[in-house]
C-alpha cells in the first residue's frame, strides 16, 4: 500500500477524531477530505448498526488492568511512556527517526483479539512518514532494526484518547499491534 493510500485508509476510518486534531498530518488534502466526508457520511448511515458491534468503548481502569498485568510477563518490556513491547523477532538493521518514512506490515487489534486493521489483508506492506502516525507507532517504531517484528501494547493515551477514533475506536481503547519493520526510506 502507498503511504497516500495509508493515509487516506487512515484519515478516512478516523474522520471523528480528525475533527479533535489531526492524527495523521497531511490528512488535509482536498481529495482526502472529500474521501473522509464521504466514508463519514457513509458511516453515520450505519452508525445505529454498527455502533455496539464495532466500537467497543473500553473504561479507562480496562486497558490500565491489562497493562499492568501485561508488563509482568516474561518478555514484555515498558518505556518510561507507559509504552510495552515484546521482541518477536529482532532484527539486524538500521532504527528508524522519527522523521524517516518506513514500509512496515502490521496487525492492529483489540484486547478481546478482534481485528480493526491490517496491512496483510491488503497483500502489501504500508508506508508512511512515521511522525505521522499515533505516537505509541513513533516511539515503538523507532526501538525496532529493519528486519524486525514486535507487539506493542499501546496505552489509549498515546494511542486515541478519551475520544477514540470515529466509530472504529472507542474512547480509552488499548490497542495491540503486531509490526514487521521490513525497511527504512
Amino acid at each position: 500500500m502507498k503511504s497516500s493510500t495509508l493515509r487516506k485508509l487512515f484519515c478516512a476510518t478516523f474522520a471523528g477524531a480528525l475533527a479533535l486534531g489531526p492524527v495523521f498530518e497531511g490528512c488535509s488534502g482536498q481529495s482526502e477530505k472529500t474521501e473522509s466526508a464521504e466514508n463519514a457520511e457513509h458511516s453515520k448511515k450505519s452508525e445505529t448498526s454498527k455502533t455496539a458491534e464495532s466500537a467497543p468503548t473500553a473504561a479507562p481502569d480496562k486497558g490500565e488492568q491489562f497493562l499492568a498485568e501485561n508488563k509482568t510477563k516474561e518478555g514484555v518490556r515498558t518505556t518510561a511512556s507507559g509504552l510495552q513491547y515484546k521482541v518477536l523477532k529482532e532484527g539486524s538493521g538500521k532504527s528508524p527517526a522519527a522523521t524517516d518514512t518506513v514500509v512496515c506490515h502490521y496487525r492492529g487489534t483489540f484486547l478481546d483479539g478482534t481485528e480493526f486493521d491490517s496491512s496483510y489483508k491488503g497483500g502489501e506492506p504500508a508506508e508512511f512518514p512515521l511522525d505521522h502516525v499515533i505516537r505509541g507507532w513513533t516511539e515503538g517504531v523507532q526501538l525496532m532494526k529493519e528486519g524486525s517484528k514486535y507487539q506493542f501494547f499501546i496505552p489509549s493515551n498515546l494511542a486515541y484518547g478519551s475520544h477514540g477514533a470515529g466509530d472504529l475506536i472507542g474512547p480509552y481503547e488499548t490497542l495491540i499491534f503486531e509490526i514487521e519493520l521490513i525497511k527504512i526510506k
